[in-house]
């Protein structure tokens, strides 16, 4: 039975739609697969019993994952922004997406290998770049710009300057 919610996040996959949850709930806290709806028949671009539809939760963020085919892709201009407190935390998340099939970016960011971008952020970096002290801020942000992975030692590093 599906569950219904108000709002909740759509993201369109190709076919894996289910791989992706699954990888999820496995990966972060908080998460879980829901609802899995399978065609009842064929269909033109599929058979019966293809997964259609998958719900999911990220880190208490309920979701909805469509196997639409390869129309649509993912872009930065959605992304997971998954807040770390330290970096054995950072490390792990980072690790698994990118250990499993994934691609680093800069400043934080990397992809799954579904193409969906997280941003994996130290806590210590959104609070130094948000310092009041414009000169704090501006050495933060800078170490920042060299990072693909964030280095939380680098970060603490600028913030004491």
């Amino acid at each position: 039975m599906t569950t219904h919610v108000k709002n909740r996040i759509c993201r369109w996959y190709v076919d894996d739609a289910e791989d992706a949850a699954r990888f999820y709930a496995e990966t972060f806290p908080d998460s879980s697969v829901g609802a899995v709806l399978r065609a009842p028949g064929d269909y033109p671009s599929g058979k019966q019993g293809d997964v259609l539809t998958v719900e999911f939760t990220v880190m208490g963020i309920p979701c909805l994952g469509l196997n639409g085919g390869d129309t649509f892709k993912h872009s930065e201009a959605f992304s997971f922004q998954v807040a770390t407190a330290d970096q054995a935390e950072t490390d792990r998340y980072w690790n698994a997406i990118v250990d499993n099939g994934g691609v680093e970016s800069e400043c934080g960011w990397c992809k799954d290998k579904w193409g969906l971008s997280w941003q994996i952020t130290p806590v210590v970096l959104s609070q130094g770049i948000a310092d009041p002290d414009p000169a704090v801020a501006k050495r933060v942000f800078n170490a920042m710009m060299q990072m693909k992975k964030i280095d939380v030692a680098r970060i603490e590093a600028a913030l004491r300057g």
